[in-house]
């Protein structure tokens, strides 16, 4: 899959001393979902700034679609949209001239069969003579991305979508951001809920202190980092583990005891472990296991990699 993207060696230190990002280097696959993911403060908008020519880099070379975006910055703007993180918007105009508008921006002739594909998969069509006014903190979210999208970019970039919205509407616009990745839009996404970029990306990159400390395939991530938990119910409350069993974690009301361990390793170490409960007289209602999700990965890696 060949680079939408190249970024290599990015930085940016404002006028204010602060060093915002440090040294980034990735390439953005075309027609992939890559998830940013960092603490406030760790540089994710300051990088999508850059990218969407918003922000002047202090170092570095930055690509998309193999314009350069300093020195051939109109083509390289032409190839995205960008959902911004604040919702910034006329409330007195209606949802379709909002949209209309934004695609003449661009230079792009008149298309309102187009603009009207576009309502319909982010369910606005119903909404296209209402004043933006009148919309819930969702639908001007939607209002946001038909408006980055009104042009026919080849590149998305999300920051941070569905902030402020509810499960319902953030699982609809999940699908909204798949139909876009079926049709080969690239889609770059920052965002705080762990389980959007679990449940959607291809790759996840993580940034903390302005600089990137990894990009990996999700599936290698969880493979590689995540783990899996074996809690064991008990019959009967205990009031402490014997020694044999001394690597498991038990709850404050002694009916639970909690073992992590690498799913992939040769061995496990779980038949042992029963054995030691049988041993010790120790009776085992029930044994469930449960694997580690994104969060827990994500935590890990700033932890160890900081």
């Amino acid at each position: 899959m060949s680079a939408m993207i190249e970024v290599r060696d990015l930085s940016k230190t404002y006028a204010s001393g602060t060093s915002a990002l440090s040294g980034v280097s990735l390439d953005i696959r075309e027609g992939e979902i890559l998830a940013l993911l960092g603490p406030n403060g760790a540089g994710k908008t300051t990088f999508i700034s850059i990218l969407c020519g918003l922000v002047t880099p202090s170092g570095g070379k930055v690509t998309v679609g193999g314009h350069d975006i300093l020195r051939d910055y109109r083509a390289a703007r032409a190839l995205i949209g960008l959902v911004p993180q604040e919702i910034a918007l006329e409330y007195f105009e209606t949802v379709i001239n909002t949209v209309r508008f934004s695609r003449g921006l661009y230079g792009k002739p008149a298309d309102d069969a187009y603009l009207e594909r576009i309502l319909r998969a982010l369910a606005l069509w119903d909404k296209r003579d209402a004043k933006l006014k009148e919309l819930s903190g969702g639908m001007k979210r939607r209002v946001l991305i038909a408006k980055a999208l009104s042009h026919g970019p080849r590149i998305l970039f999300l920051d941070e979508p569905t902030a402020g919205v509810d499960v319902n509407l953030r699982r609809e616009m999940w699908e909204v951001v798949r139909g876009l990745k079926s049709e080969g839009v690239t889609i770059i996404l920052t965002t705080h809920y762990l389980e959007e970029a679990e449940e959607m990306a291809d790759r996840v990159g993580i940034i903390d202190k302005g600089r990137l400390l990894l990009v990996r395939d999700k599936s290698d991530l969880m493979h590689e980092f995540g783990r899996k938990v074996l809690t064991v119910e008990l019959t009967e409350p205990i009031t402490a583990l014997p020694p044999a069993l001394s690597s498991l974690e038990l709850s404050s009301d002694g009916l639970r005891a909690s073992y992590r361990y690498d799913a992939h390793a040769d061995r496990t170490g779980i038949a042992r472990l029963l054995a030691s409960f049988a041993a010790e007289g120790i009776s085992v209602r029930d044994v469930a296991t449960e694997q580690s999700s994104l969060e827990d990965v994500f935590l890990r890696l700033v932890r160890d990699l900081a």
